[in-house]
């Protein structure tokens, strides 16, 4: 049976480490962006990464948190920073009021509010975009973003001492580019984030997939996922060269799923494909409820 460990698993120059099964727990970590996706139920890969990003509120994805911040102080680390759906913020700052109440001292922490078209800075270069999803009240997807300065190229054949002159001059010489690196849907169903050039251009994506059977589609619409016949829509406009698929329910065998995406996917697209938790293919997943 589908145990509880979880996996990790390299995607180019990023490592990817956690856990994703529909109604459990979310939970994935990306330790050279420092940051994680959604806590789970704060696994000690999670708890080192200083930047918490949060697509919703659902128990499965936040009930870890009160936890990070909590052990996070307890370590002497510092407090770290949970990107929240703003209209969370109050309600979590009061809910570590009341754990500090309960255990006797209120955990260090830094919350941040942000509303769907938000930008925040994780570090120098690299920035957090937020976007709106369909899932529950406020729910956020994240583009993580390399923000890089390129010289223009009508200066790319002058030295280093002449680009200096102009710069001194006053001329700008560079312009920004954005790299989007990783879009993180979180729950959701299919919405308008894909229209989103940041998403639609991530190098990687990844993606909820809960229900594959033909039969489940109003069992999709129901809990506002993605049902696979869907997804397969979503993709086509799509330029990401990896695309994760992740919150699969334990209603369906990972091979069963492998199989009906692969035929539903075109094979450009379905080469992209990895399955989060596919290192336990030999697994059943088994009923549960679908938040």
């Amino acid at each position: 049976m589908l145990s509880n460990k979880h996996v990790k698993f390299q995607v180019d120059s990023l490592t990817v480490e956690g856990y994703s099964v529909a109604g459990e727990e979310t939970v994935i970590s990306i330790p050279e962006l420092n940051l994680c996706f959604d806590i789970g139920r704060c696994p000690e890969h999670a708890l080192l990464m200083d930047n918490l990003l949060l697509s919703h509120g659902h128990m499965d994805h936040s009930a870890g948190i009160g936890y990070y911040f909590s052990q996070r102080g307890f370590r002497e680390m510092s407090p770290g920073t949970a990107l929240v759906p703003a209209e969370f913020k109050e309600k979590l700052e009061r809910l570590l009021d009341i754990w500090g109440e309960i255990d006797g001292n209120r955990p260090p922490a830094n919350i941040i509010g942000l509303n769907p078209g938000d930008e925040y800075q994780l570090r120098r270069g690299l920035f957090a975009q937020a976007f709106e999803t369909n899932h529950s009240r406020g729910s956020l997807g994240y583009t993580i973003i390399d923000r890089r300065n390129k010289l223009k190229s009508e200066y790319a054949h002058l030295n280093g001492p002449e680009i200096a002159k102009l710069r001194q001059s006053g001329q700008e010489v560079t312009y920004v580019l954005d790299v989007p690196l990783v879009t993180y849907l979180g729950d959701t169903m299919p919405g308008d984030y894909m229209q989103l050039e940041h998403v639609r251009n991530s190098q990687v994506l990844i993606t909820e997939c809960t229900f594959t059977e033909p039969d489940h589609m109003d069992r999709a619409l129901a809990g506002r996922h993605i049902h696979v016949s869907q997804l397969a829509d979503m993709l086509k406009e799509c330029n990401n060269e990896h695309v994760i698929i992740t919150h699969l329910s334990r209603r369906t065998f990972i091979r069963d799923a492998k199989r009906v995406i692969k035929s539903k996917f075109a094979p450009e697209i379905y080469k992209k494909v990895i399955f989060f938790m596919e290192r336990q293919k030999k697994a059943a997943l088994m009923p549960d409820e679908i938040k």
